[in-house]
């Protein structure tokens, strides 16, 4: 790749950086995008030992593109995109990976349609990984910062998607205890 393309690519995902979601950090602050995908992507490195016949390399990679799409359109809350959003974004994405290099746009274009499709492992575990650092994130964030609709959606949010998994319904089931002794919590003060 010569420079100035591995360059011009990097500009336009560095927006992920500054484009914030709609949870909170700890501190208190927005958390960005790229936060986000560099968590999940770290969550997939932290748990290869789970998915010994997951190629794990391949759902880092997965994690790490996920969001590229929002460096053209910003992040929606879950419960606020609509299938317009999804499609907006996709074009983006796409149009922008159609003038990559070639191995490179090959690639991207590759993960990207097994990401879609949902029939792989790999595609399964960097969704639900995608969906339970959501769900982490905000348990870490303050109450105060929680939406009505976000005390069930805790519970819910990524539940389905983790039957296929006993380790990932473990950690679910872990995730849902954290976030009910948080609501407990807010609810005695």
């Amino acid at each position: 790749m010569k420079p100035k393309e591995l360059i011009d690519i990097l500009t336009v995902a560095e927006r992920l950086k500054c484009n914030t979601r709609h949870a909170d950090t700890s501190s208190g602050r927005r958390e960005s995008v790229a936060e986000h995908s560099w968590r999940t992507a770290l969550m997939a490195m932290l748990l290869s030992d789970e998915f010994p016949d997951t190629d794990t390399d391949k759902v880092i990679r997965m994690c790490l593109i996920h969001d590229l799409g929002e460096a053209f359109t910003g992040d929606i809350a879950t419960f606020d995109k609509t299938k317009a959003d999804e499609e907006k974004e996709e074009a983006a994405y796409r149009k922008w990976i159609a003038g990559f290099p070639a191995s490179q746009r090959e690639q991207f274009e590759a993960l990207l349609s097994e990401m879609e499709a949902m029939q792989t492992k790999e595609a399964r575990l960097y969704k639900d990984l995608d969906k339970l650092e959501a769900v982490i994130q905000h348990n870490e964030s303050d109450i105060a910062s929680w939406l009505p609709l976000e005390y069930d959606l805790q519970l819910t949010y990524g539940s389905a998607e983790v039957e296929f998994s006993p380790y990932l319904k473990q950690l679910k089931a872990f995730v849902n205890r954290c976030t009910r002794e948080k609501i407990e919590a807010s609810r005695k003060k």
